[in-house]
């Protein structure tokens, strides 16, 4: 026994002495730091578009065309800013899209600063790619565009500094119960310095109950050019890594000369690994008069042949109240790849 306890005395005394000292990860910070930088990461992706509609005056619809092309490149700078530049090209018009670098030591209180997308709906967030369907909701058009006359040419961003983070790990997966998110921003668009003092002041909390499933509220308010104007949504999110997948959303907007509401609800289920199928109904209410209401349902088939290849066929059938020509039909057609 003895000899057992003196060799394991021996190989204890050897590992020790041959152990590496503990990696000091503190990381300094000052002009001359060159280090802990991450190589950039370049990619992009392209939408391309055939669109037909039956509506009087649009002639067929717009046929082929370039719904997006974009570029972009992200990374790290001592390891706790992140930051990213994106430009897209619609067709020869080519602009900015997103530029902002996000403090990220502290995953519940991040700090984001520059040009990115408002904190207002689960939708506005999400890559063009992820949302189910051809184009983006009413709901996110109406209530996340740029705020003077609500267009939506911006695609719902604009300059401002935003706090967000998740906390209070729960469940037998230990996912994050809360995510929130803050922010105040110029209220005049993409791409726009601020002209008039006023500001926009935007938040979200949201609760995952379980893993995937997301309930959320969302706030904002804000003035500019004599308007103003105050908005409110509600909306539940839930997607798992089957494909499955359910969103949808309520918002009303209040301002100085009416009010408006929208509503959305859009659900996708996979067939197999490869083809999914979607539909959504949405509706959009001018001053909340269902004789302004535009109405759509849609039917959305989806084949996705590789993680960056897919391509997709939707069906609108539209109810345009104030419209003329108050029923008409349109037909999609998409392709999307990445790199």
């Amino acid at each position: 026994m003895k000899k057992i306890l003196a060799i394991a005395a021996f190989a204890a005394a050897v590992l020790s002495a041959n152990a590496a000292e503990p990696a000091n990860n503190e990381v300094e910070y000052g002009r001359n730091i060159t280090d802990y930088v991450s190589k950039p990461k370049f990619g992009g992706y392209y939408i391309g578009k055939y669109s037909y509609s039956d509506q009087d005056n649009a002639h067929g619809g717009t046929g082929l065309s370039q719904r997006l092309i974009r570029l972009y490149v992200d990374g790290t700078i001592l390891n706790d800013f992140k930051y990213r530049i994106q430009v897209q090209t619609n067709n020869g018009s080519f602009h900015m899209k997103d530029v902002f670098v996000e403090w990220q030591k502290y995953k519940f209180a991040m700090v984001k600063v520059g040009q990115f997308k408002r904190a207002f709906g689960f939708e506005n967030p999400m890559n063009p790619w992820d949302i189910s369907t051809g184009d983006y909701s009413y709901f996110t058009k109406k209530l996340t565009g740029d705020y003077k006359g609500d267009t939506w040419g911006g695609g719902g961003r604009d300059q401002g500094i935003q706090v967000q983070g998740d906390f209070l790990k729960v469940g037998q997966d230990n996912h994050n119960l809360i995510h929130y998110q803050v922010g105040v921003w110029n209220g005049e668009g993409i791409n726009k310095s601020d002209a008039d003092g006023k500001r926009d002041y935007i938040g979200t909390i949201q609760f995952q109950p379980i893993k995937g499933l997301m309930i959320g509220a969302f706030g904002w308010t804000g003035e500019t050019a004599g308007e103003n104007r105050d908005k409110y949504a509600f909306g539940v999110k839930y997607d798992n890594k089957e494909g499955w997948s359910l969103r949808g959303e309520w918002g009303h907007s209040h301002y100085t000369s009416g009010n408006d509401d929208v509503w959305y609800i859009v659900g996708g289920m996979p067939l197999n690994d490869w083809f999914k199928i979607s539909a959504q109904y949405q509706t959009y209410r001018n001053g909340k008069s269902w004789e302004n209401a535009q109405c759509t349902y849609s039917l959305i088939p989806e084949f996705q042949l590789h993680k960056n290849l897919k391509f997709q066929i939707q069906y609108n059938y539209n109810d345009f109240r104030a419209s003329a020509d108050k029923h008409f039909n349109e037909i999609w057609g998409e392709l999307y790849f990445r790199f």
